[in-house]
């Protein structure tokens, strides 16, 4: 990522922060113009343009969606074109960046982060599923609604949302890392951090309160706690931060112990 794309990034999550109206009507109009901007290679030529003036290329997001799209879309989707992107796909990016955490803004309750990790625990249980929705073959709006007719109804509005518009859009990426880039940028959003918990058994109450405790001692910050149930790990604990692994498994050790054996 570029030092460009870095500062908008931070210059459009600052404009959300500051935006009035943010609900999920507002999020759907952000994911369908991430589509748009996407699916034509002049408009995002055009948007991504740094030789243009700043407020040339926002006259082109007023024309193309103010006839449609809520004030307030537009305001934040004016921001995104502001800003300076280190290139097209980036700036793609920071359209599907924006509106994932609108929708965390939209849906302060419901617990989006966990809902999107289960998701993407189905999805990689299932091939048959993962091959539908990655496929290069098929339509992206028939992808959506297999995404939504799964999800309605079991999660939050919100998650449908999320999880329904990117397999619309995977631009060469996995399914799964899609929904778990989603679920660590709605945590961030909401100023958290999410832990991925390999364990032998779920945790109790009392277990999963201690650990929340101590991960967020140590990381600075109120902790999301999602459970794998993971026979390999014979007992203990395996847990994973964004590139952090803290692994106090009994596999670990007895791993560990072979080792040195061995020499």
């Amino acid at each position: 990522m570029g030092s460009a794309t870095t500062q908008a990034r931070a210059a459009v999550a600052s404009a959300l922060g500051a935006a009035t109206g943010v609900d999920l009507d507002v999020t759907r109009e952000l994911f369908a113009a991430a589509r748009t901007v996407d699916s034509s290679s002049h408009l995002s030529g055009a948007l991504a343009d740094s030789s243009a003036p700043a407020s040339a290329r926002a006259d082109v997001v007023t024309a193309v969606f103010g006839p449609s799209f809520a004030p307030t879309t537009v305001a934040l989707l004016r921001t995104v074109v502001e800003q300076r992107w280190s290139s097209v796909s980036e700036l793609i990016d920071g359209l599907e960046e924006l509106a994932i955490r609108a929708a965390a803004v939209a849906d302060t309750h419901s617990d989006i982060e966990g809902e999107l990790f289960q998701f993407s625990r189905t999805v990689a249980a299932n091939g048959d599923l993962e091959l539908a929705l990655g496929s290069r073959v098929g339509e992206p709006a028939a992808k959506g609604a297999l995404v939504t007719s799964l999800l309605q109804g079991r999660v939050s509005e919100a998650t449908v949302l999320v999880a329904s518009s990117l397999v619309q859009q995977p631009r060469e990426r996995r399914v799964r890392s899609l929904l778990r880039w989603a679920e660590k940028l709605v945590a961030e959003q909401r100023g958290r951090v999410v832990a991925t918990v390999h364990a032998v058994a779920p945790l109790s109450e009392v277990q999963a309160t201690r650990l929340q405790n101590a991960l967020g001692a140590r990381y600075g910050a109120t902790v999301t706690l999602n459970t794998v149930i993971d026979p390999t790990v014979v007992g203990g604990l395996r847990v994973q931060i964004a590139d952090d692994v803290i692994d106090a498994s009994v596999s670990a050790r007895l791993a560990d112990l072979r080792q040195r054996i061995a020499g």
